[in-house]
């Protein structure tokens, strides 16, 4: 009776179809990552540091090399619907041509965010615990996932996994622990808020359409008769939730305290990689699910854009820490990043993902430089205290006048390009009013960046002035790729433009 039982059973399940070679890369870092935790359990202590940092660069490369293969494949070539790649998983992973580019572009990021994290030279005495390598690779898994859903519940899921290691990783500093340690309660607290609004908006749009995917919620917003309250209520929560992970104004809170108190190397990370993946959950939420209903929608995101170049542009003014006027700044290219989001065509989902590979390289970039001008100790992040700092070091003051002015959005850097082909993208979508009023807030927030350049090479040094710190090589080639690929995306954007193109697969 129970083996007739259990035939019947058996007969019933259809396990789902996995197609392995598309998901290898989250299989890679993730596996890495549980690895990891055993080399925290059993490695003495002096062999750690070395097995960590090699076992994350294989790992990154590794899954680098299975994205290249399955890009190279008949499965991802023949793909669904005339779209490139495939649906997996019970179809809740959607390994198509965005989640490709935003996979390669995460991994890239990450790569050169770990050499920061793994440089001992800059600071041997404040280097990170090498329990932060494991976190590393939990929270990258999770944005290789969370870029990828198809499904609002498997995106919660990625959220947690690559929110809860990026919270733990603020605390760790060995150097000015109180503020790193606040840093990562205001991060916690505030992310669990933002989860909290997620979850409900998801819960509130399973009411509605009777799932979670995101292509059962757009058939029922196109063939429904049911009120539209459930709809647009979870869309608004779902919304929050997202936001709060790029740092879009008016949801940022947490970004310039987090910035200003996390570790350097972990605030690169975050700002480059957790961006990607936080505007790849946008772009795909919208398109996928929602862009039958933009014009119920469309007008709320254009306020939230312009409230967060505003905030970004102003608020960046008024800074005098370094790092926190890099965060709003970062405000600021989230208001950029989503007027190419809600454009909601081709050219706005290219242009978008172009942006963010500009934005990552050279914020990586840009967080190196900053970690080698010290004083004492700790490092120099008072903008007084770079005053100066051309004379100290001309090579340095280069290096971060080119980043500066590429994040300014000048031409033959990579951040012109950026902004030239999404406000192209807008306005082919007519959304020329919004255009005008993301130029006027780009030149504002060009200010407070010509200023840190105008401190270095028109002020004198104090006598006491900060050190500038001779670079190791991790932290070098970190800062050295970031500054050549913000300044090859500048000159000859076609390949990446090129690789950007391509829709969602539902």
């Amino acid at each position: 009776m129970l083996s007739t039982f259990l035939s019947q059973a058996q007969g019933q399940i259809n396990p789902p179809d996995v197609s392995y070679a598309a998901i290898a890369p989250i299989l890679i870092i993730l596996g890495a990552a549980c690895i990891g935790v055993l080399f925290e359990a059993f490695l003495a202590k002096e062999a750690r540091w070395a097995a960590q940092v090699g076992l994350c660069v294989v790992a990154i490369l590794a899954a680098g090399v299975a994205l290249i293969l399955f890009m190279n494949s008949d499965a991802a070539k023949g793909g669904v619907a005339g779209h490139t790649g495939v649906l997996t998983l019970a179809n809740v992973i959607s390994i198509d041509q965005p989640a490709l580019f935003l996979w390669g572009t995460l991994l890239a990021l990450g790569l050169l965010a770990l050499l920061l994290l793994a440089d001992r030279t800059v600071d041997p005495e404040g280097a990170l615990q090498t329990e932060a390598f494991p976190l590393f690779l939990f929270a990258l898994g999770g944005m290789l996932v969370f870029s990828a859903s198809n499904n609002l519940l498997t995106m919660f899921i990625a959220l947690e996994v690559l929110s809860l290691p990026l919270y733990l990783m603020c605390g760790l500093a060995r150097k000015r622990r109180l503020i790193s340690q606040e840093a990562a309660v205001k991060y916690f607290l505030l992310g669990a808020f933002a989860s909290a609004f997620f979850l409900y908006g998801t819960a509130l749009l399973y009411g509605y359409a009777g799932s979670v995917r995101l292509s059962d919620i757009a058939n029922a917003a196109v063939g429904t008769d049911r009120s539209d309250t459930l709809l647009f209520g979870g869309l608004g929560l779902l919304v929050v939730g997202l936001l709060f992970k790029a740092a879009v104004g008016p949801f940022h809170t947490w970004t310039p305290d987090v910035y200003q108190g996390a570790p350097t190397p972990v605030t690169a990370y975050m700002a480059a990689c957790t961006k990607v993946a936080a505007f790849g959950g946008i772009l795909r939420v919208l398109t996928v699910a929602f862009q039958s209903t933009q014009w119920e929608w469309r007008g709320v995101l254009w306020a939230i854009c312009i409230v967060s170049m505003a905030i970004g542009a102003i608020f960046g003014l008024t800074q005098t820490d370094v790092k926190r006027m890099i965060a709003y700044s970062s405000v600021a290219h989230a208001g950029f990043l989503l007027v190419g989001a809600i454009a909601l065509n081709t050219d706005g989902l290219q242009s978008t993902l172009f942006y963010l590979v500009a934005y990552g390289f050279t914020t990586i970039a840009s967080f190196g430089v900053i970690s080698l001008v010290r004083r004492g100790s700790v490092e120099a992040s008072d903008l007084s205290e770079w005053a100066g700092l051309a004379k100290r070091s001309p090579l340095l003051a280069a290096v971060f006048t080119f980043l500066l002015l590429a994040l300014a959005g000048i031409p033959l850097t990579s951040g012109f390009i950026g902004k030239f082909v999404v406000f192209s993208a807008a306005l082919r979508d007519g959304m020329a009013p919004l255009v005008v009023i993301a130029l006027v807030f780009s030149a504002v927030a060009a200010f407070f960046y010509l200023r840190v350049v105008v401190l270095m090479y028109f002020s004198e040094p104090a006598e006491d002035g900060p050190t500038v710190t001779v670079p190791g090589p991790f932290t070098s080639v970190a800062i050295g790729l970031g500054v050549f690929i913000t300044l090859l995306l500048g000159l000859v954007p076609g390949f990446v433009l090129d690789w950007a193109q391509g829709g969602f697969l539902s």
